[in-house]
């Protein structure tokens, strides 16, 4: 197991480093993503920046740099830990991509993905309270702030009511930490009344 898990984290990381949003912003832009708006490689300040095109194509990319670690994990090393390091080890690397000069994104796309590949059946149901929550505020940030630790808590109960492998719980919770912290400045605008609304902050410079 030691050797898979291993194996897993360390494909999980390089997976995780490929920036979607830095290459997607060199084709559309022809420039660094993180020269504009939040100065993150992610999908809500690509959408901010090059557009709704651009923003799918980073959003499938960076889902799936969690997913597929989980599913190495689930169906090639057969094993949960395995597959909940593994999709751990991608958001590490999407947050910090050794790619990209260790500067990312916010970890959420990914974070999903993570969930996806571990518990598809659940994971159907956080499309639908991220859109919610967006609909509701028209503040992306809301949907990642307040939506991720709601979805954590579906993990950790599917852990507790039904028998769902607690190293999915594991993973979500530590997603969910790592999503906080990554949205420390979001937090504060938030509670500042200053947090930019969906087509708002794309030529604003990047501020972290």
């Amino acid at each position: 197991m030691i050797a898979a898990l291993a194996a897993n984290v360390v494909i999980g990381y390089l997976l995780g480093s490929i920036p979607f949003g830095l290459v997607v912003g060199h084709l559309y832009l022809g420039r660094d993503i993180r020269e504009s708006g939040s100065g993150k490689t992610g999908t809500t300040n690509v959408l901010r920046t090059a557009g709704k095109s651009a923003a799918a194509i980073v959003l499938a990319g960076d889902i799936s740099k969690g997913a597929i670690p989980a599913l190495l994990g689930r169906f090639v090393f057969h094993d949960d830990w395995v597959a909940a390091t593994g999709a751990a080890a991608a958001m590490v690397g999407h947050v910090w991509p050794v790619f990209a000069g260790f500067r990312g994104g916010r970890g959420v796309a990914t974070t999903y993905g993570g969930v996806l590949g571990l518990t598809p059946l659940l994971s159907l149901a956080f499309p639908v309270v991220g859109l919610l929550l967006i609909l509701s505020t028209r503040v992306v940030s809301i949907m990642s702030v307040v939506g991720t630790p709601i979805c954590a808590c579906a993990v950790v109960l599917a852990a507790l009511l039904f028998g769902q492998p607690w190293a999915f719980a594991a993973y979500a919770l530590f997603a969910t930490l790592l999503v906080e912290y990554k949205h420390i400045p979001n937090i504060r605008r938030l509670l500042a009344g200053t947090e930019p609304r969906i087509g708002q902050g794309g030529s604003q410079p990047a501020t972290g």
